[in-house]
């Protein structure tokens, strides 16, 4: 190989480093962006993880509300009438009948997440309409209802 063939590899060589990623890299404000972008996207997804804790989804599994129970920060509301409560209900929760629910709502904190609650399921997705309708947001029905609560195992009172 000639000495001029060896010169132009060696060129293009370079060339190709000094147009590279890596050279990129070196150079401060790529550095400076780079850094801005990670921190932006850190950012997003604390404001995300956050933003998501005060909006629950529309209905939640038992295990996921007995999951909400046992943190001990979340209101148990249930809907039921008040001779199904007296047959049974989830300790520390509170009894508002559905019928009485849209009258009653300044009883149901508005500073803590819900969790609404019925026998099966049906009543609580309605008394969950009806706290969104009066302006709460976080807000949630247990789907399957206490029947299910109870036949998972999860605390029953009396």
């Amino acid at each position: 190989m000639s000495k001029k063939s060896t010169s132009r590899a060696a060129t293009r060589r370079r060339e190709y480093q000094n147009n590279s990623l890596g050279s990129f890299l070196r150079h401060p404000a790529a550095q400076l962006g780079i850094l801005a972008v990670a921190a932006l996207v850190i950012v997003m997804l604390i404001i995300g993880a956050n933003s998501g804790s005060g909006n629950l989804a529309a209905t939640i599994s038992t295990q996921d509300a007995y999951a909400l129970y046992q943190q001990g920060d979340t209101f148990f509301l249930d809907v039921r009438e008040q001779d199904e409560w007296n047959e049974y209900h989830a300790p520390n929760t509170t009894l508002i009948p559905l019928g009485e629910l849209a009258s009653r709502v300044s009883e149901v904190p508005k500073d803590r997440p819900i969790v609404v609650v019925c026998r099966s399921g049906n009543r609580s997705d309605e008394g969950r309409d009806i706290l969104k309708q009066a302006g709460f947001t976080n807000v949630t029905s247990m789907d399957g209802g206490l029947g299910t609560w109870r036949d998972l195992g999860y605390p029953i009172e009396p």
